[in-house]
């Protein structure tokens, strides 16, 4: 047996408002609308992965979705000219990421991060 996808299920009475949010903010694409879900997805593949936490690091609320981008600085710049509030950060954190977190039109709370070069040895 082998897990192939974990999808994020988000509650929401308004699913095309939610999927309109992370297509804007993120440039998802819908893959499937059926009008009472709405599905995006992006062009990368993804290893599957799952995480339990009982805080979301530097003692911030456990974000539902941790959502990573190739070019934060980017994101945020959309987030900020789209309205949405940024609740946390941009922020340099001591584990190597760079993130910040918006809650999307369901007020589900996303930590988009990108993680910190590597520093090569010298």
């Amino acid at each position: 047996m082998a897990v192939k996808r974990i999808v994020a299920n988000i509650e929401t009475t308004d699913p095309a408002s939610v999927a309109s949010f992370y297509s804007n903010l993120l440039g998802l694409e819908t893959v499937m609308d059926h009008g009472w879900i709405n599905t995006l997805q992006g062009a990368e593949q993804q290893s599957i992965q799952l995480s339990a936490a009982s805080q979301g690091g530097s003692d911030t609320p456990v974000p539902a979705l941790s959502i990573e981008v190739d070019d934060l600085e980017e994101v945020h710049a959309r987030a900020v000219s789209l309205g949405i509030v940024i609740e946390y950060g941009p922020v340099n954190e001591p584990w190597g990421v760079r993130r910040f977190y918006v809650r999307d039109p369901a007020g589900t709370l996303i930590n988009i991060l990108t993680h910190a070069p590597q520093e090569s040895a010298n």
